[in-house]
């Protein structure tokens, strides 16, 4: 039974070297694509939401206290809405839901050619108490996660984009 699992292991080995797999961040940070996001400026992004997403990205793009070429840009812009759900019989809202939404090009500075144009998202739900403090608390920390999901998304969608051979 021994010679058949060793026989088995060793050709799924040779069969996945073989897929044409390779890991996107070969080489660490002196890959491709490490150093393609650590050359991604993100402009700047209106409001608190975008405050916060911008920072987000910098610190995922590996841009805090780095002095790399800039050679991409990164253009974000933003839909937070916050909408009323469940209605309880005193008429009174129960649940909010927070969304937020980005729109964003990865634009070659060089050539000017747009290399990414896509869209990234995510929501959550909010319950609404009786403290007002403790609702404007969870409607403030929803939108920071969703700052973080978001950014995270965008980077997964340019990792993907600069890991592509030219």
């Amino acid at each position: 039974m021994k010679p058949l699992r060793l026989a088995l292991a060793l050709g799924l080995l040779a069969a996945t070297s073989a897929c044409g797999l390779r890991p996107i961040y070969a080489g660490g940070a002196d890959g491709a694509v490490a150093q393609g996001l650590a050359a991604v400026e993100v402009s700047p992004i209106e409001g608190r939401e975008g405050w916060l997403v911008r920072n987000a990205l910098e610190d995922r793009l590996g841009q805090t206290g780095k002095d790399a070429p800039t050679r991409y840009r990164l253009d974000v812009l933003l839909d937070d809405q916050l909408e009323g759900l469940g209605l309880l019989t005193d008429d009174t809202i129960g649940r909010e839901r927070r969304t937020l939404r980005a729109r964003y090009q990865l634009v070659d500075i060089e050539s000017g050619a747009i290399l990414v144009d896509a869209t990234a998202g995510s929501d959550a739900g909010i319950d609404i108490v009786s403290s007002e403090f403790a609702t404007i608390a969870a409607e403030q920390t929803a939108l920071e996660n969703l700052a973080q999901q978001v950014a995270d998304r965008i980077v997964s969608r340019l990792t993907l984009a600069l890991s592509a051979p030219s």
